[in-house]
């Protein structure tokens, strides 16, 4: 009884993992959309960048201006936009049928037109699940409050 009891610990812990929880695959598939989309934006993908985007995107930036897909796309592609580096912390995702939202701190290295710089924000995205796929519909990014 002894060694049954460990092997159902043992089980327990490897399926739910240190957090308690094993991530559900629809959770999965939107964290590796977003990652996806990360390195689609580092590299300026053109092509990734529009296969993960919603021909109707909604691209908030924290100044106020709103992108649409072709917008997004193509300031990222000309180095309007350009991304050296991309990290993401305090990441959660919530899926409610075909919608997720995901929230998440952004720290970033840029070279927006040539100018070097660094970006903080609080970031909202919202995906789409159409035919299988996570797609992004809406993005909003907020400065962080001064602390």
């Amino acid at each position: 009884m002894k060694n049954l009891t460990r092997i159902v610990l043992l089980f327990l812990v490897m399926a739910f993992g240190s957090n308690g929880f094993a991530q559900s695959a629809p959770t999965i598939a939107v964290e590796e959309t977003v990652n996806a989309l990360i390195k689609a934006m580092i590299d300026a993908d053109k092509n990734s960048l529009e296969n993960l985007s919603h021909p109707k995107l909604s691209y908030g930036h924290s100044g106020g201006k709103v992108d649409d897909q072709k917008d997004f796309v193509n300031n990222i592609v000309s180095g309007k936009s350009d991304f050296v580096s991309i990290d993401i912390t305090n990441q959660t995702i919530s899926i409610s049928n075909a919608i997720a939202v995901v929230r998440h701190d952004l720290f970033a290295k840029t070279n927006d037109g040539g100018k070097p710089g660094e970006v903080h924000l609080k970031v909202l995205l919202v995906f789409e699940k159409q035919k299988g796929k996570w797609l992004l519909i809406a993005r909003q990014a907020v400065k962080p409050p001064a602390s």
